[in-house]
């Protein structure tokens, strides 16, 4: 799982990149990203299009946790939201990605994944 920031635009685009890189782990069949905080996306969220593409390319897949309307308005208007399947919720879309994976439900610690940081200073 990666925690996208407040704020997604040019200046952390490497960062958010290099986190799904990051966490597109080689056995991982779903990356979770959760924009639950973020606020405000620009042109940079074709990082989100491009780490979709390469997960699909691959045979995985990438899930976004979309909450403030703002952003979905923006997914909505560039046609994203019907690319890459958008959830309210984390708990939803962590669902979603043990349904795909036909793994057990994992127990409630095991959901307590560490985000991998990002922001403007890391590359």
């Amino acid at each position: 799982m990666v925690a996208a920031p407040e704020e997604i635009d040019t200046t952390i685009a490497a960062g958010l990149r290099a986190a799904l890189l990051q966490a597109a782990a080689p056995g991982h069949r779903t990356l979770v990203v959760d924009m639950s905080r973020t606020q405000f996306c620009d042109s940079a969220l074709n990082v989100l299009v491009r780490g979709h593409k390469r997960a699909q390319a691959e045979g995985d897949e990438v899930l976004l946790v979309i909450a403030a309307v703002t952003v979905l308005r923006i997914f909505a208007v560039t046609g994203i939201d019907h690319l890459i399947p958008t959830f309210p919720s984390l708990q939803e879309a962590l669902a979603q990605a043990l349904a795909v994976s036909g793994s057990p439900p994992l127990p409630a610690a095991a959901l307590a994944w560490r985000p991998l940081p990002v922001g403007p200073g890391i590359r």
